[in-house]
Parts: C-alpha cells; sequence; structure tokens
C-alpha cells in the first residue's frame, strides 16, 4: 500500500473510532437514566463497524490498480437487546406497582474498557497519519 493508501485508511479508521468513543460516552452519561422519550430506561448504544473500499484515485495514481484498498466505517449503531436492571425504590417516581425501577444494561467497567480501547485505536491511527506526514516531509526534502 502507498502512503495515500495508509492515510486513507488511518484517516477512515479515526472518524470511526471517533464516533465509538462518542457513543460509549453517551452510554457512560446515561447510566442512570430511567425515563427517556420513547419510554422506559435508556438503552445501551453498540456501534457496528463495516470494512469499505476506499476511493481508488490515489491508487490508480501510484499504478496499483489491482491492490483492493480498504477502510473501515460505522455501519450503524444499534440498541442493545440486554433487559433493563430493575431495583427496589419504592419512592422513586419511576417505580412499578411493585417498587421496582428499571435502569439501563450499563456496566461502568464495560464502557470505560470501550472508550480505552476506542482511545488507543485512535492513537495508533493518530500515529500512523503522523509517520506518514514524515515521511512525506523527508521526501520533499530529499527532493529539493
Amino acid at each position: 500500500m502507498n502512503l495515500f493508501g495508509v492515510l486513507e485508511l488511518s484517516g477512515s479508521a479515526l472518524g470511526a473510532e471517533r464516533q465509538r468513543a462518542e457513543v460509549v460516552a453517551s452510554n457512560m452519561a446515561n447510566a442512570e437514566t430511567t425515563r427517556t422519550p420513547e419510554g422506559g430506561p435508556y438503552k445501551r448504544r453498540l456501534v457496528v463497524f463495516r470494512a469499505q473500499r476506499m476511493p481508488q484515485f490515489s491508487l490508480v495514481l501510484a499504478g496499483f490498480q489491482s491492490m483492493a484498498a480498504r477502510g473501515v466505517r460505522v455501519d450503524q449503531v444499534i440498541d442493545s437487546a440486554a433487559p433493563p436492571i430493575r431495583r427496589f425504590q419504592p419512592g422513586h417516581p419511576d417505580a412499578d406497582a411493585q417498587g421496582y425501577v428499571a435502569y439501563p444494561a450499563i456496566d461502568p467497567v464495560e464502557e470505560m474498557t470501550d472508550l480505552l480501547g476506542a482511545m488507543r485505536a485512535y492513537e495508533l491511527n493518530s500515529s500512523a497519519v503522523q509517520s506518514v506526514k514524515a515521511m512525506i516531509q523527508q521526501s520533499f526534502e530529499i527532493l529539493r
């Protein structure tokens, strides 16, 4: 893969990981939300990535027409199918007839792990972009 292909691949991953981190942050912020406009507690959201074919212009320009560059994109953000967690709180305004309140099925440890994974993947792709930038700058210095 050429330098432009690396930039395209890392750039697509940067955008996907940023969106993943935003979804995780939303999950963490709503971990105690018992009432939503849709009714019921907040539902944990999950990001689904999908491989995508990258634009072919840079490959054609570099003479690599037969190579299939791939990137990543967020295909969809889905709600978790996990049932809500019920806690006995009879005085709560959202308590049911038995005194139980439905809370989102969100584990803070799992969310922090997801956030750290997204941050690390973002950092790695950012480093790749910086490395390519340095290589391109060195190439221009040699050409001068």
